[in-house]
């Protein structure tokens, strides 16, 4: 890897994360680096900046934050296949970030870098988009808006709890009418946040899947459905009186939708990049760190193992 040109966006009103981010951009920078500093938050986004301003390609972006802050870098740093280390620097369960132990010494995280002495961990991504009318018409109404967790379809409202009939096409054959909260499609990254608190199923990362998970449903037939990479997804918003309905990515609000338009959510053409410093890195090892998998209360001696 090169280190000419480094993005550091760093959590929002958060000291700690903002002083290493500060502190990185100087030892970077006594390397020849040029280096682009932001916070990113609710109401801070860097990356339009960032990538208006570089002159060359970005060789790396360091995320000192939380999941969510790498969550939006992700959304703006895949389709430039712009590799992401993110580091836990005043967040919270940190399924998708490094260790702040794995960044104590930073120049010798450089050292590594520039020797190439990391992995590399490609994550599928969702994208969506808007129609209108029948599904003849292909031309959108909308940007394309893509996720790393999940794409959620649900209402939103100041003064109701208002509950949602929303109806599911897969490769444009209808497939089953929800009524409750609202339809998750994640992704298997996404898989161990909104979609696990609704009873969906826990997907390995390196696998391609979308998971459909009802959230909330009026029906005890209602359930998550796991189905090939190649799919497409479309939800119809039916009865929407209060003309509520949104689309929401990783939680973030992308647009309406409107009675008489559909969503449609496919597979991303491109994929996050995250780097992983972490020489003995587990998949399951972080889900029994992240979601506290304690095991059975009765302790049985393995002498297998022995």
């Amino acid at each position: 890897m090169q280190l000419q040109q480094v993005i550091i966006a760093h959590k929002a009103n958060d000291s700690s994360s903002q002083r290493c981010a500060e502190k990185c951009a100087r030892q970077l920078e006594n390397r020849g680096c040029k280096v682009l500093v932001g916070p990113s938050g609710p109401k801070d986004n860097p990356f339009p900046v960032f990538l208006a301003s570089v002159t060359r390609p970005i060789d790396l972006a360091i995320i000192l934050g939380g999941d969510g802050t790498a969550l939006t870098a992700a959304r703006w740093l895949a389709s430039d296949a712009v590799p992401i280390l993110a580091v836990n620097i005043g967040g919270h369960l940190g399924f998708l970030t490094e260790s702040i132990e794995e960044f104590t010494d930073t120049e010798q995280v450089w050292e590594r870098l520039l020797s190439d002495r990391f992995a590399v961990q490609r994550r599928m991504m969702l994208q969506a988009t808007v129609f209108e009318g029948s599904r003849s018409n292909l031309e959108p109404m909308s940007d394309r808006f893509l996720a790393l967790n999940e794409m959620c379809v649900k209402p939103a409202s100041a003064d109701r709890m208002i509950t949602s009939i929303l109806e599911m096409e897969i490769d444009g054959e209808v497939v089953d009418q929800y009524q409750g909260d609202g339809l998750l499609v994640a992704t298997p990254t996404g898989s161990t946040c909104y979609t696990v608190a609704a009873n969906g199923p826990i997907i390995h990362p390196g696998m391609e899947a979308i998971v459909v998970t009802p959230i909330c449903p009026l029906s005890l037939s209602s359930r998550p459905i796991v189905l090939p990479p190649g799919c497409v997804v479309s939800i119809w918003p039916l009865a929407d009186q209060d003309l509520s309905t949104k689309l929401w990515m990783d939680g973030v609000l992308a647009t309406s939708i409107w009675p008489g338009q559909r969503v449609d959510i496919r597979m991303a053409e491109c994929q996050a990049e995250f780097i992983i410093l972490r020489e003995n890195y587990s998949y399951y090892q972080t889900l029994q760190e992240k979601l506290q998998w304690a095991g059975a209360r009765v302790r049985f001696n393995n002498h297998h193992r022995n």
